[in-house]
C-alpha cells in the first residue's frame, strides 16, 4: 500500500471512532431521517397528484401531523394515562395476591405432597435477588428516560432536524454522497435510493400491522373477554407490536395482570395468540408484499445487537437499521463487489452468476427533471 493509502485507512479508523463517541446524537439523526423519508413520501404523493408547490406540500403535512398530535395528546392520551395508572396499581395487588397465595400453598402443602424443607423467600429478598437482573436488563432504558430535560431536547432536536431534512432533502442527500469517491457516487446515489424505498415500505406496513394489532386486541377483549382499561391493553399491544418478537410477548402481560379468573387468563392467552398468528400468516403477508423480508433469526439478532451497543433507543430502531443495513449490504456488497468477483480457474467460471450483474445506468432527462422538481429547487 502506498502513503497515500495509509493515509487514507487511518482517516477512515480515526473517523470510526469519532462516530462511536458520539453514536447517541447519530441515532437520533437516524431517526429524523426516518420521520424525514416518511414525511417526504407523503409530500411527493401531493405534488404529484394534486399538482402543487412542494413548498405548499411540506406546510400541509405539518400542518396535518400538527393537528393530529393535538388531537391525540387532547382526546386519547388523558384515559391512556388514568386506564394504565389504574393498571399498574391493580398489577401490584394482583402480584401480592399470587405471592400470598403460593405462600400459603408452600405453609402448607397438601397431605399428598411429601414435606419438604421449603421457604419461599421473602419480599425483600426477592427484590435483592432480581434487582441486579433487572437493572441490567432495563438499565439502559432508565437513563434514557430518567432525564426529563435531556428527554425533552432531544426530541426537540428530532422535530427540528425532520424538519429541516424534510424541506431539501435532496440537498442533505448530495452532501452525504459527495463523502463517496467520486467513482462511486452515482452508484451510491441508487443505493439510497433504494434504502428510501425500503423504509418507506417497512414503515407503511409496520403501522397498518400496529392498528391492525390493537383494532383486534381492544375488541377481542372488550366483547370477548371483558376485561376492564381496554382502551390501554389496545394501545399498548399496537405501540409493543412495534418491536417484533419482544412486543408481542410483553403486551399480553398487561391484560393478564387484571384478569380475575382463570378462564378470563386463558382466554386471553388464545385471543392473543390468535391475533398474532393472523396477522402473521394473514394480514401481515397480504399488507407487505413490497417490505423488505427479513428473517425471524435476523430480527431477534438485530435487536440483541443494536441494544446491546446502543441501549433503548437501539433496539426501538433495530429494524429501520436493520433495513438500511440489508439494502447496502446486498447492493454495495453483494451485487457491486461478490457479484462482480472474475475468478482465474474454470472452476470458479462455473460458480459465475447465469444472468448478466446489474450495471447502473446513466439517469434520463425525465427522471432528473422529475428529481429537480421533487427538491423545490
Amino acid at each position: 500500500m502506498k502513503l497515500a493509502d495509509w493515509i487514507g485507512f487511518l482517516c477512515l479508523i480515526i473517523a470510526l471512532f469519532i462516530m462511536w463517541q458520539f453514536r447517541q446524537i447519530l441515532l437520533l439523526i437516524f431517526t429524523a431521517v426516518v420521520l424525514a423519508t416518511a414525511l417526504n413520501d407523503l409530500v411527493r404523493r401531493l405534488t404529484q397528484r394534486f399538482r402543487i408547490r412542494r413548498n405548499w406540500a411540506v406546510f400541509l403535512v405539518l400542518t396535518l401531523l400538527l393537528v393530529f398530535g393535538i388531537l391525540f395528546v387532547g382526546l386519547v392520551m388523558p384515559p391512556f394515562i388514568g386506564q394504565f395508572q389504574e393498571l399498574i396499581k391493580q398489577g401490584q395487588l394482583e402480584f401480592e395476591d399470587l405471592y400470598n397465595w403460593v405462600r400459603q400453598q408452600i405453609e402448607n402443602p397438601p397431605e399428598w405432597f411429601s414435606e419438604q424443607d421449603l421457604r419461599l423467600p421473602s419480599l425483600s429478598e426477592l427484590t435483592q435477588q432480581i434487582g441486579p437482573l433487572a437493572q441490567n436488563l432495563l438499565g439502559n432504558f432508565f437513563a434514557f428516560f430518567s432525564d426529563s430535560l435531556t428527554t425533552v431536547l432531544q426530541l426537540l432536536l428530532v422535530i427540528v432536524l425532520t424538519i429541516m431534512l424534510l424541506v431539501n432533502p435532496l440537498a442533505y442527500r448530495q452532501l452525504v454522497v459527495r463523502l463517496f469517491p467520486s467513482f462511486y457516487r452515482r452508484r451510491a446515489e441508487i443505493i439510497f435510493s433504494e434504502c428510501e424505498i425500503a423504509l418507506i415500505n417497512w414503515m407503511g406496513g409496520i403501522l397498518l400491522n400496529s392498528v391492525f394489532i390493537a383494532t383486534l386486541s381492544g375488541m377481542g377483549l372488550f366483547f370477548l373477554v371483558r376485561v376492564p382499561f381496554v382502551l390501554a391493553h389496545a394501545l399498548l399491544a399496537g405501540v409493543f407490536n412495534l418491536v417484533p418478537n419482544i412486543g408481542p410477548a410483553l403486551s399480553v402481560v398487561f391484560p393478564l395482570l387484571v384478569a380475575d379468573s382463570p378462564w378470563k387468563a386463558l382466554g386471553i392467552i388464545l385471543l392473543y395468540l390468535f391475533i398474532q398468528n393472523l396477522e402473521s400468516y394473514w394480514f401481515g403477508p397480504m399488507v407487505m408484499q413490497k417490505q423488505v423480508s427479513l428473517l425471524p433469526g435476523v430480527t431477534l439478532s438485530a435487536q440483541l445487537f443494536f441494544a446491546s451497543f446502543f441501549g433503548f433507543l437501539g433496539l426501538v430502531l433495530a429494524l429501520p437499521l436493520t433495513v438500511v443495513v440489508k439494502t447496502w449490504i446486498e447492493e454495495a456488497f453483494i451485487k457491486d463487489v461478490l457479484d462482480q468477483w472474475q475468478g482465474n480457474s474454470a472452476q470458479l467460471a462455473v460458480l459465475e452468476p447465469v444472468t448478466d450483474p446489474i450495471i447502473p445506468t446513466e439517469p434520463s432527462a425525465s427522471e432528473e427533471e422529475s428529481d429537480f422538481v421533487e427538491s423545490g429547487e
